[in-house]
């Protein structure tokens, strides 16, 4: 099935598809918002403080935290936690392996938080900053969540031996407004809400990923098009590659090289939970 959906896009004149939903960083497109939440993100770990940034399914949070692991700032050395649906002591021991590339001896919480900072300490010697980045970070435990706290609050007398970088989804806000997690809560300064798409940034969006898989490729999404996927989809990135995708195998199958609108209604229709 992949190598036919493989031969549909290359008769369309790509190498590959335009409109994959994987969060691959060769397809970042930098919308004013989303370099704006980098940017954010890069000063969070400049300042060494807490920050949280935020955003609905399908904005591109979880693109924008692998761009940054690929474009590191220098002397920065990133942990970085995609899945934080697990105990405290699975946390500390994955920050661990990122930082070293070892499996700790001891894997009890009293264990890491031991040797922890003494790897931290080491490598502020050898002038490396820590950053921790926590991605789905709205599924943290509020214990889970206070233990990470206590841990930033690790420093020399000049500065932070590690900062934390939380990225999720609107719920974290929520999660962070307990009265139980003010502590943390007020100590984050960076704060930001990654946003869908303006229609400008829709149109730019589908022509930055058609042009990126097929330089050469004769296919075109015409203006109209592309203003109703944004209409259809509320310019939230992944549902416009979900969308787009659709239309353009629907092209395909109709001997094609343009999308139309009826395409587009017929994708919608076809995709769950765009209806």
């Amino acid at each position: 099935m992949t190598s036919d959906l493989q031969l549909c896009y290359e008769q369309l004149g790509f190498e590959e598809s335009p409109f994959r939903i994987t969060p691959d960083t060769d397809y970042f497109f930098p919308s004013q918002h989303h370099k704006e939440a980098l940017d954010h993100l890069r000063y969070g770990v400049a300042s060494g403080g807490l920050t949280m940034l935020t955003g609905e399914v399908g904005v591109g949070k979880t693109l924008l935290c692998r761009y940054l692991l690929r474009h590191p700032p220098e002397g920065v050395r990133f942990a970085y936690l995609l899945n934080p649906d697990q105990s405290y002591a699975d946390l500390l021991t994955s920050i661990y392996q990122d930082l070293t590339g070892l499996v700790p001896e001891d894997r009890s919480i009293g264990g890491l938080q031991r040797v922890l900072p003494e790897v931290l300490l080491k490598l502020a010697e050898s002038g490396e900053r820590v950053a921790v980045l926590v991605d789905e970070a709205h599924r943290l435990s509020p214990k889970v969540l206070e233990g990470l706290r206590l841990l930033s609050n690790l420093d020399t007398e000049k500065e932070k031996l590690m900062c934390l970088l939380f990225v999720g989804q609107p719920e974290l806000e929520r999660t962070l407004a307990n009265r139980v997690l003010r502590p943390l809560s007020q100590r984050i300064s960076v704060r930001f809400r990654l946003m869908p798409f303006e229609w400008h940034d829709t149109m730019q969006y589908i022509q930055h990923r058609l042009n990126r898989a097929g330089k050469h490729a004769r296919f075109q999404f015409p203006h109209r098009a592309m203003m109703l996927a944004h209409y259809i989809t509320g310019g939230v990135p992944r549902r416009i590659n979900q969308l787009c995708d659709r239309a353009l195998l629907a092209a395909y199958a109709n001997h094609r090289f343009d999308v139309n609108a009826f395409m587009l209604w017929r994708a919608k229709r076809e995709i769950a939970g765009m209806n």
